[in-house]
C-alpha cells in the first residue's frame, strides 16, 4: 500500500494545529503525566497499526470545533482528513477510503462517516457498478467543501470539490483515487514529494479559457499548440487530449514536475486511446481491461505502456 505523501503534509499540517491546541489548553495544567501516558499510548498504537494508515489514534483524536460563520462543527483530525480527501477527488468510493486511507479499519471509518453525514458535512449515493454490484459513493456536500477550505490545511492552489456529477462520471472519479495512489507510489519511490492533485474539470477549464479569448482568425494550429505547452499539454493530431488527473511533484532535484495519468477502460476507441499515448500520458486499466488495451497499441505500433490498477 503507498504511502502518500500529499496527504501527509495534510496530516502534518493537522498534527500541528492539533499540538498547538494541545499546548495552549495543557500550558493551564500542573499535571504533565497525561500528556507522557498519551506519547507512549501513540507509539505503541502507530506500531499496531497497519501499514499505510497514518492518522491519530482514535482514543487521543478529540473533537474541536471549526467554524463557519457563526456555526460550529466538531470534528477530530481524522474526520477533517477524511473532508480533504473526499474533496480532493470529487467522489471517493467507501470501499476504496477503507482500505487505503483507513488502512483497512473499516468500523472507524462507517463511525467518522455517519458523524460527518450528520452534520451535513458529507453525501452518499451507492450506484450499480455492474450486473452484480453496487457502488457506494462519498462526495462532500458545499458546506463540507466550505469547511475543508477554511481549515487553512488545504493547500491554496488545491481545488476542493463537492457535489456528485452523473452517475457514469461519480463511478470514473472514484476510480481515480485509486489511480493516484498507484502513481504516487511510483513517485514517491523515486524520491518525489507531491505538491497537489488536479482533475481534468480544471485543467479543461484554464486551457477552454485561454482558448476562448481568441478571435477566430487566432485560432492556428501553431497558436493552439503554445497554449497546450503553457499548460503542459500537447497537439495531437490537431486536437488537445486531456489526462483525467495530474500530480504536480517535487523532485529530489526540487524541481517542480507533473505527471497526467489517464484510466483507460475497454470503451475506448482505437483513436482515442492512440491519442492519449502519444500526449504522453500515463496509461493505467483495470486488470481485466489491460491486456485488450495493450494489443490497441501494438497492432497502431505505438510505443506505450499500460499499468493494471
Amino acid at each position: 500500500m503507498s504511502r502518500d505523501a500529499f496527504f501527509d503534509d495534510l496530516r502534518s499540517g493537522l498534527e500541528k494545529e492539533s499540538r498547538s491546541s494541545h499546548r495552549s489548553t495543557h500550558s493551564r495544567s500542573t499535571e504533565p503525566s497525561g500528556d507522557l501516558e498519551e506519547s507512549r499510548a501513540n507509539r505503541q498504537i502507530d506500531s499496531e497499526r497497519p501499514q499505510g494508515t497514518q492518522r491519530k489514534p482514535e482514543a487521543f483524536d478529540t473533537p474541536r470545533a471549526h467554524y463557519l460563520g457563526d456555526r460550529a462543527c466538531l470534528l477530530r483530525d481524522s474526520e477533517l482528513q477524511t473532508l480533504i480527501e473526499v474533496g480532493t477527488f470529487r467522489a471517493v468510493a467507501a470501499i476504496d477510503l477503507a482500505s487505503i486511507s483507513y488502512g483497512g479499519d473499516t468500523p472507524r471509518m462507517e463511525r467518522e462517516i455517519r458523524r460527518l453525514k450528520e452534520q451535513s458535512l458529507v453525501s452518499e449515493k451507492v450506484l450499480r457498478a455492474d450486473r452484480n454490484h453496487v457502488i457506494r459513493l462519498l462526495a462532500l456536500t458545499k458546506k463540507g467543501a466550505r469547511l475543508a477550505r477554511s481549515s487553512g490545511v488545504v493547500p491554496e492552489d488545491q481545488v476542493i470539490y463537492h457535489g456528485f456529477v452523473k452517475p457514469r462520471d461519480a463511478k470514473h472519479d472514484a476510480a481515480l483515487y485509486r489511480l493516484y495512489q498507484a502513481q504516487a507510489e511510483r513517485i514517491e519511490a523515486a524520491g518525489g514529494r507531491i505538491a497537489r492533485v488536479i482533475l481534468d474539470y480544471e485543467l479543461k477549464c484554464n486551457l477552454n479559457r485561454e482558448l476562448a479569448s481568441l478571435a477566430p482568425e487566432e485560432q492556428s494550429e501553431e497558436v493552439r499548440e503554445r497554449i497546450a505547452e503553457r499548460h503542459g499539454l500537447s497537439l495531437v493530431n490537431g486536437r488537445i487530449p486531456m489526462p483525467d488527473i495530474r500530480i504536480e511533484y517535487d523532485s529530489t532535484e526540487m524541481e517542480r514536475k507533473h505527471v497526467d495519468l489517464e484510466l483507460a477502460t475497454r470503451n475506448y476507441r482505437p483513436r482515442a486511446l492512440a491519442e492519449k499515448a502519444m500526449a504522453g500520458f500515463s496509461l493505467y486499466a483495470f486488470r481485466e481491461d489491460a491486456s485488450r488495451l495493450r494489443r490497441i497499441l501494438d497492432e497502431k505500433e505505438i510505443t506505450g505502456e499500460i499499468l493494471s490498477l
